[in-house]
């Protein structure tokens, strides 16, 4: 199968005998598959394993976590703004880290 080089600049749009070309090609190379020994198929017994091995994951991922109002002081609330999008996640990380680390509450209290 020959490698097909096409320049296409912005916004530009293919031509209808370019798009013929693309799609003989595209034919062609369905009825060539594609083997790489160093990543043979799967067999079912190993798809199978991948299923439930990303079942595990999302279910993992679907924890619910309670939704919490606290009141914290405007300044406390802007540094952690200051750091951008997915502050709120770095806040709960903040709290994990303290309440594994009973210590840094004793300075604190």
């Amino acid at each position: 199968m020959d490698m097909m080089k096409v320049t296409v600049r912005d916004g530009q749009k293919p031509t209808k005998e370019q798009v013929k070309e693309i799609r003989a090609a595209v034919k062609e190379a369905k009825k060539h598959p594609v083997y790489d020994p160093d990543c043979p198929p799967s067999t079912p017994e190993a798809l199978a394993e991948f299923a439930a091995k990303a079942r595990e994951l999302r279910q993992n991922r679907r924890r619910i976590k309670p939704a919490v109002t606290i009141r914290i002081m405007p300044e406390v609330l802007a540094k952690y703004k200051a750091l951008g999008k997915g502050y709120t996640g770095i806040m709960a990380d903040v709290l994990n880290y303290v309440a594994d680390n009973p210590e840094i509450l004793s300075k604190i209290h």
